[in-house]
């Protein structure tokens, strides 16, 4: 009997595990790809919101920086903290 409770007790542990990876796991790394998607495409002329709520044009690219013009200011910041890019939200990042 102790052999069929561990076998029951193991199987409920894999049922967990595949829950888990399925519901949190897969969702959160398919959103990281999506933002990822989203930032590679960003070019020069796009209006953005970062993450601290700046709306601006994206003027110039840097590699991971960007150079954004918003209002009569041109600033600049990290492409990661870039969270809106049109009306596309990168997922995951935007609170």
């Amino acid at each position: 009997m102790g052999n069929r409770g561990l076998s029951i007790l193991l199987l409920q542990f894999v049922a967990i595990g595949l829950v888990f990876y399925f519901l949190i796991i897969r969702p959160q790394g398919k959103a990281r790809k999506r933002a990822a998607e989203i930032l590679a495409a960003l070019k020069k002329g796009d209006e953005v919101t970062t993450a601290g709520g700046i709306v601006g044009k994206v003027k110039e690219i840097k590699d991971q920086l960007v150079v954004l013009e918003s209002g009569t200011s041109q600033i600049v910041v990290e492409r990661s903290r870039i969270v809106r890019v049109g009306d596309q939200t990168t997922p995951g990042l935007a609170h």
